[in-house]
């Protein structure tokens, strides 16, 4: 099948492995890894704009049976999709119609969702809102950061996205089905207000925010005045049953903070105004300076 590719050169070369004919590959980041190997079987666009008049015209002269995307990270105009006989498709880190959007692992981690997973689908003019072709889904393991999770979703996104492929170019496609609306929920990028950390909220609920901003940006909070991006914490067995919630002590060598029914214990983070990599006792040690969270 020949097909027009946008996204990281991974599922590229995995395509073209597979006996499709690349057409064409529009690379959504410099020196994304596979970029050299697939450089050396084609032409390769770095970071094209898929708006240019050029682009369009390169796209039309290779004319692709199928258009696919993976992790390409802006909006793919209705007038490029249109240009693949087959259509266009994608495969999103969710399971659609939920946590539609640009940081689905924040969310799912966030909203305490027993699984995610990853969802084919084809591509229209909105993000996130084709109609789906195949899903995989899989348990979130109640360790997992953000970072944790997008990696175990890659490996089901490639073997779905492959299936998918291979599905057209046997001509056996999926039958597309619609998304329920009713269902769909939305994944932006956390702001700085979702990302704050609010200590009169139970202590799990805060660990899960931490959780799914890890490990960059980080959950936030202040220190002695100083702001101090939490990347790893637990719920606390123990802590002053005096404290308040956001006041902070030191039990067992580590930070705990109060929160709305227990505490939370903190055993990494950043400080913000260098980026200095904490450990459980470089916190605690941040709290005996300041005496507490404010």
């Amino acid at each position: 099948m020949r097909i027009a590719f946008f996204g990281l050169p991974l599922a590229a070369l995995l395509l073209d492995a597979d006996g499709h004919e690349l057409v064409y590959a529009g690379i959504c980041r410099a020196g994304a890894t596979g970029t050299l190997r697939l450089r050396a079987k084609m032409r390769v666009d770095v970071v094209p704009n898929v708006n240019a008049a050029a682009t369009l015209a390169r796209v039309r002269a290779a004319n692709p049976q199928l258009l696919v995307s993976w992790f390409w990270t802006t909006r793919l105009p209705p007038a490029l999709l249109k240009l693949a006989a087959r259509g266009a498709i994608g495969v999103h880190p969710s399971l659609l119609p939920r946590h539609r959007g640009p940081d689905p692992y924040f969310w799912a981690i966030d909203a305490g969702d027993a699984e995610t997973g990853v969802t084919a689908h084809l591509l229209a003019d909105e993000y996130d809102t084709g109609a789906i072709l195949g899903r995989r889904a899989i348990a979130i393991d109640p360790e997992w950061n953000a970072w944790t999770l997008a990696k175990k979703l890659d490996r089901p996104s490639l073997a779905l996205l492959r299936d998918v492929v291979r599905a057209y170019a046997d001509g056996r496609a999926p039958v597309p089905e619609a998304q329920d609306e009713a269902r769909a929920t939305l994944a932006p990028a956390p702001s700085d207000d979702d990302l704050e950390i609010r200590w009169r909220w139970p202590a799990e609920r805060i660990v899960r925010r931490i959780r799914a901003a890890s490990p960059w940006p980080g959950a936030f909070t202040e220190i002695g005045g100083r702001a101090v991006a939490v990347t790893r914490a637990r719920v606390a067995a123990r802590f002053p049953r005096a404290l308040e919630p956001g006041e902070a002590a030191v039990e067992d060598g580590v930070a705990v903070v109060r929160a709305g029914d227990t505490a939370v214990a903190l055993l990494a983070g950043r400080l913000e105004e260098n980026d200095d990599d904490l450990n459980a006792a470089d916190l605690a040690a941040v709290v005996v300076q300041s005496r507490g969270v404010p």
